[in-house]
Formats: C-alpha cells, sequence, structure tokens
C-alpha cells in the first residue's frame, strides 16, 4: 500500500524570520482529505568536535521555548536555499565553539519533528581542531566546555543530555569512532 498523502491545498499561516507555518489540506491513500499543520524549515547543521586529547566541545545554550539551558553540540540553521550541509556546519563551530577542524566525517541527518515540521538536520563529526577568531552572533549566548567524548556519549545515554539533535550526533560519532578503531585494530 502507498501511504503517501499529497497536497491539494496549501497556504502560509504564518512567515517568521525562521519558520514559515503551512496549513494544507491533502488527500490521504484511502481517497479521503484531512487538514496537517505543519512548519518548513531551511534545515541545519551539527557537529560532534572531538580534540587531539579525546574530549568534545559541548556548548551550555538556554532555549527560550523550554525555558531552561541545555548542553548540545554545536549547529546552526541554513541561511540560504541551497547552502551546503558542511559549509554551515564549517561556519557553525568557528562561531560557537570558536575552532576549525582538519578532518570531517559525514554521520547522516535526522529529521527532529517528523510530526509537524520538514527539519532535516545534517550530523558530522570534526576532528583535528585549532583556534579561529570567529565568536558567536551578537543574540547568541553559549558557552563552551571540553568533555572527555567517552563521558559526552555517556551523558547522552543517561538522559543528561536531552537535545535529540545532540543526542543522535554523539551516538553516531561514537559507532563511527568504534567501527574506525576496530578497522585499525
Amino acid at each position: 500500500m502507498d501511504f503517501t498523502e499529497h497536497s491539494v491545498r496549501s497556504e502560509q499561516v504564518y512567515d517568521g524570520a525562521l519558520l514559515d507555518v503551512r496549513r494544507d489540506e491533502v488527500r490521504l491513500p484511502n481517497g479521503e482529505t484531512s487538514a496537517r499543520e505543519w512548519i518548513k524549515h531551511p534545515g541545519a547543521s551539527a557537529v560532534v568536535p572531538v580534540d587531539g586529547e579525546g574530549r568534545v566541545i559541548l556548548l551550555r545554550q538556554y532555549r527560550f521555548g523550554p525555558g531552561r539551558e541545555f548542553w548540545e553540540v554545536p549547529a546552526g540553521k541554513f541561511d540560504e536555499d541551497g547552502e551546503d550541509a558542511l559549509a554551515v556546519a564549517r561556519r557553525e563551530l568557528a562561531e560557537e565553539a570558536g575552532v576549525a577542524a582538519e578532518r570531517w566525517t559525514p554521520l547522516g541527518q535526522t529529521f527532529p519533528a517528523i510530526g509537524y515540521s520538514d527539519e532535516t538536520i545534517w550530523l558530522f563529526l570534526a576532528e583535528g581542531l585549532s583556534a579561529t577568531d570567529d565568536h558567536a552572533d551578537d543574540d547568541e549566548f553559549v558557552e563552551p566546555f571540553r568533555v572527555p567524548f567517552e563521558e559526552a556519549v555517556a551523558m547522552a545515554r543517561r538522559g543528561e543530555i536531552e537535545d535529540a539533535k545532540s543526542c543522535v550526533a554523539l551516538l553516531l560519532a561514537a559507532a563511527a569512532i568504534d567501527r574506525r578503531t576496530g578497522e585499525s585494530g
């Protein structure tokens, strides 16, 4: 059975600086129609930066929606249509963590809110870190911390890192590093 829903009519409900809220009438697989409210998102990249001492850079950042601070990996949205995911990852790593990386490993992508958004976050492992002069935007307040990589992964597993993109990125980075270690050992 084909489960695809086809948009019959689409309208923009809200056009914000980040979010484009839509309401679509869709034709369901059984021929009936239904309404779908969803958010069109430009996409983002997230980075697991691991330094030469085996530490990952995590950011402590306040998030307005839930009203509290979270531990996160560096990440940021695409600023324009068609922007390259790796270029966004490089930019955000420099702006938020103040570092650049020599080696990049793509970890895949994740869809953090499939029930109401088309947002895609591209995930990367960054290694061979060096300091840069870049800094966070004037309206962005983050505090970077270096944590042993294994401890950051354990924090994600214990539920101490609650941000979904960060958990997924850390676990995929751990799997990539384990594969690499297994292949060379």
